[in-house]
């Protein structure tokens, strides 16, 4: 919902609440549909969580792809299918791919197309939503490196949603912890594991692993009101 947010995206009877939200010098919140359609997936754009269900299964990977340069720029067909091979083998897909549609595809493969349309239009801004949860740890390593190494490439900044605090830790410069649609904490993400808000802290304490197998983790004292918590991230 966040990311959706973030978009333009929400459908009634879903509200953002949010007195504004700026993007660089535009208040995105005060755009029209036209507006948002000059900005969505061309200077920002997001990849979802599941290719399942954000691909459309009976279009071509592609056409899915060239839909939008067809929406963004003034290309000839040659040009749009020329940045469609350019776009699959930036994210490591081959051209043969062009014509495969989703079902067609495993889920780090159809991760990457959806990274692909995502690119294609060279956007200043990638929002990532939870675009690992549905892989294996093998792959969302790799899908994680590809997407840092893109954004990194074109010099593009990166939102990283996740509720994956290690990754985050491992992976982002600072964090915004969330709870209940609100900001409760922010910091630098190396600092995660030293986080005194006790919302931030819970989290980071309760992750299974090794060290923790038999024991009873610790869950939220849902009596704290977090929102209102004063304590913070440095």
């Amino acid at each position: 919902m966040t990311a959706r947010a973030l978009m333009g995206l929400v459908r009634k009877p879903g509200i953002v609440t949010a007195d504004k939200l700026h993007y660089r010098d535009t208040d995105l919140l005060k755009l029209q549909p036209r507006q948002w359609n000059e900005v969505r997936g061309a200077k920002i754009a997001m990849v979802l969580q599941d290719p399942r269900y954000a691909l459309n299964p009976v279009r071509s990977i592609g056409k899915q792809i060239e839909e939008s340069l067809v929406l963004h720029n003034a290309l000839t067909r040659a040009d749009r299918h020329e940045r469609v091979l350019n776009s699959l083998a930036a994210v490591g897909l081959p051209e043969s791919l062009y014509h495969s549609y989703p079902g067609q595809l495993s889920g780090g493969m159809g991760q990457r197309a959806m990274l692909a349309i995502a690119l294609v239009n060279d956007p200043q801004l990638l929002i990532a939503d939870e675009p690992t949860s549905a892989l294996d740890a093998r792959l969302r390593n790799q899908i994680l490196d590809l997407i840092v190494e893109q954004t990194t490439r074109r010099n593009m900044g990166l939102l990283l949603i996740s509720h994956d605090l290690p990754l985050v830790a491992e992976r982002c410069d600072r964090v915004l912890v969330m709870y209940q649609g609100k900001l409760v904490d922010q910091g630098i993400a190396a600092n995660l594991p030293l986080a005194t808000h006790p919302y931030t802290r819970t989290l980071w304490a309760c992750r299974p692993n090794a060290s923790t197998y038999g024991q009873d983790l610790p869950v939220l004292d849902r009596s704290i009101d977090f929102t209102r918590s004063e304590h913070g991230a440095d």
